[in-house]
């Protein structure tokens, strides 16, 4: 049976690992069928043939719980796409942090009031002439008559 595993390299503590086809019975850094790419977790970075280990995995070799992450997560170029984490944020940063989210709201409901406030003024003014006009009409017809 064949696998998809990773080969260690480097050095102590810094590892650097190969993707390569080998056969199961073979140890770690036996001498492998295919090499398909490597990987620095320190960094990273990665460098992987997945059209070659798309097809090694038709032929039937079973990649690692690793390296299948590895090939899910790969980029058509053969490079890591890094999933960024949320950063964990302090209860007195997180409070803070919503006080100023409070604060923006409110101003935007201020302004939206305000506005609103603008836009019934001056349709109550524009009301206000017709009536005038309308009432300067009335005077000028009950004097002429």
């Amino acid at each position: 049976m064949v696998k998809i595993r990773l080969k260690r390299m480097g050095y102590k503590r810094n590892p650097i690992f190969r993707i390569v086809v080998i056969d199961v019975r073979s140890k770690r850094e036996g001498a492998p069928i295919a090499e398909l790419g490597h990987y620095n977790p320190k960094r990273k970075e990665m460098k992987l043939n997945k059209e070659a280990a798309l097809e090694w995995v038709k032929k039937g070799a079973q990649p690692t719980e690793t390296v299948q992450y590895l090939i899910n997560n790969c980029n058509e170029e053969g490079g890591l796409t890094v999933k960024e984490k949320a950063k964990k944020l302090s209860k007195k940063a997180q409070a803070k942090l919503e006080t100023e989210k409070e604060a923006q709201a409110a101003k935007e409901a201020e302004e939206k009031a305000a506005k609103a406030a603008e836009k019934e003024a001056k349709a109550a003014a524009e009301a206000a002439p017709v009536e005038e006009v309308v009432t300067e009409e009335a005077t000028t017809e009950a004097a002429a008559e």
